[in-house]
């Protein structure tokens, strides 16, 4: 695990742009962080790193937001059980060929594949965020 400290929300994103270049189509990525650390800034610049345009938005009430099949973002909060997850289909996307990025991956736990990737964000002050990644 690497650490990188970000003073703000613009180094975050230029940091995860930076950082999706090391990933390859079928990667499953947790962002682990409490509510307002950062994932959806974080979720943002992958996307950029990805090549994608379109406005990033937390799919909270969605469950996941497919990006032209490069990019899956899943926000699991609502979810209590890998098996609700796999009846909703969204563990069919573990196996495509885009990266799928988990918010709130632990309600889902028991069916997450076994080489996920992690990146940890944790609030160091009000703009500051320590990443955690690998």
């Amino acid at each position: 695990m690497a650490v990188f400290l970000s003073r703000g929300e613009e180094k975050t994103r230029r940091f995860a742009a930076q950082y999706a270049r090391s990933l390859k189509p079928g990667d499953v990525v947790i962002l682990d962080g409490e509510m307002g650390a950062g994932k959806t800034v974080f979720a943002k610049g992958v996307a950029e790193g990805l090549g994608i345009e379109d406005d990033i938005t937390s799919p909270t009430y969605a469950y996941m937001n497919d990006y032209y099949g490069k990019l899956y973002h899943y926000d699991c909060y609502r979810l209590t059980s890998g098996a609700q997850a796999e009846a909703l289909g969204l563990t069919d996307y573990f196996y495509a060929d885009g990266v799928c990025l988990i918010e709130w991956a632990e309600n889902i736990a028991d069916v997450l594949p076994e080489n996920c990737k992690k990146v940890i964000i944790n609030k160091v002050s009000q703009n500051a965020r320590e990443i955690i990644y690998d």
